[in-house]
């Protein structure tokens, strides 16, 4: 594909006008225009203000090849006027990383479990055995809100990030060829909501070719039956029946349990007290219109209870991303430019990390057995 024609489709993927490019540029609409048809080439300064405008690299309007298609499956996309800059600075957070790994040498396969079955036949029960062969093949025990997001990211190679955007109970995730898997969280939810959104989005990655098969489009939007298996999935995943009826069961008395042996059991799962009510709905065969009027009832109090778990921030960049970024600084295969860039720091933040570079040959000693 020609540089002109990557120079249009980048602009139409961030859903910007030529007048609004050289609002932010300052290059000419008719310059752009020209850009565009292929009758002028931008010189490599306006390039590079077009690619940062664009979330691309500059080396994307010089490949040879196509990219694979990068879908994106939206939860409820952003407001319109950040939806296509939302969804590219994801994406360009997905190929940033790929970058580390490849110069770090360093890539992580995903090692998640093949979700078996076929859309038109796909169930409830397909859900909730997918959850348990998640849940036991990635070993994590009977609350795994505890330690889900370390063993996605560190283990299995699930690229996480999180960023801000409305509405704010909204997620997405991309399964890429060249990206791998990755979620994209909301910076602005609270903690117990981000964690039931990655186990929903994990659903989406997992049953990607159940669900998207070879679909190529740029954007994608689950049914609402769909939608409804990640959430069966997501309950099955972080709140196991047998764990949490034992945790319930032994906080009864004469029938009953106090809102905050619930709270207390919502936090060892790191779950919201309604996701809890809404299992308990399943474990005690419960109305959904009693299970409605215990969450509405408790509403107000919950957010009592649940203040202090509202302070708990993400950070900006995964660990592992971090960890590879520093290294490839160290190694010289990334500028002190480009790594404050990539973390999203200033470059006098970006020079404590060269000031305290080790020494190169210092390693850590393992006696034999």
């Amino acid at each position: 594909m020609p540089i002109n024609e990557r120079l249009r489709l980048a602009r139409e993927r961030v859903g910007l006008t030529l007048k609004q490019v050289e609002a932010e540029t300052g290059i000419g609409q008719s310059s752009l225009s020209e850009y565009e048809t292929g009758k002028r080439s931008p010189r490599l300064v306006q390039l590079q203000a077009l690619a940062d405008l664009y979330r691309r690299s500059l080396g994307y309007f010089f490949e040879e090849r196509d990219r694979p298609a990068e879908t994106v499956l939206w939860r409820e996309k952003p407001q319109d006027d950040q939806a296509a800059t939302v969804q590219a600075d994801f994406l360009r957070l997905c190929e940033r990383y790929r970058n580390l790994e490849t110069w770090c040498d360093d890539h992580r396969p995903c090692l998640l479990p093949k979700a078996e079955g076929q859309a038109p036949t796909y169930g409830y029960r397909d859900a909730e055995r997918l959850a348990k062969q998640v849940r036991s093949a990635l070993d994590l025990g009977d609350r795994p809100g505890q330690s889900l997001r370390c063993v996605l990211e560190e283990v299995c190679g699930v690229k996480l990030f999180h960023l801000e955007f409305e509405p704010t109970g909204s997620a997405a995730c991309t399964v890429h060829p060249e990206y791998g898997s990755a979620v994209l969280l909301n910076a602005s939810a609270v903690r117990w909501r981000r964690n039931f959104d990655l186990a929903h989005e994990l659903f989406h990655i997992l049953t990607w070719s159940i669900f998207r098969g070879d679909d190529e489009a740029e954007e994608s939007t689950p049914s609402a039956q769909e939608e409804k298996f990640a959430t069966c999935f997501a309950g099955n995943l972080l709140m196991p029946l047998e764990t949490v009826r034992q945790s319930i069961e032994e906080r009864v008395h004469d029938g009953k349990i106090a809102f905050e042996d619930l709270f207390g059991i919502a936090r060892q799962f790191d779950v919201s007290v309604e996701a809890l009510f809404w299992r308990m709905k399943f474990l005690y065969t419960r109305s959904e219109e009693d299970t409605r009027n215990d969450i509405e009832r408790y509403k107000d109090v919950a957010r009592v209870w649940e203040v202090d778990r509202e302070h708990d921030e993400p950070p900006p960049r995964p660990l592992r991303f971090r960890a590879l970024a520093i290294q490839a600084l160290h190694e010289a295969k990334l500028s002190q430019g480009m790594f404050a860039e990539y973390l999203g720091i200033s470059r006098r933040e970006a020079m404590r990390y060269v000031e305290q570079e080790a020494p190169a040959d210092e390693d850590v000693t393992i006696p034999s057995a």
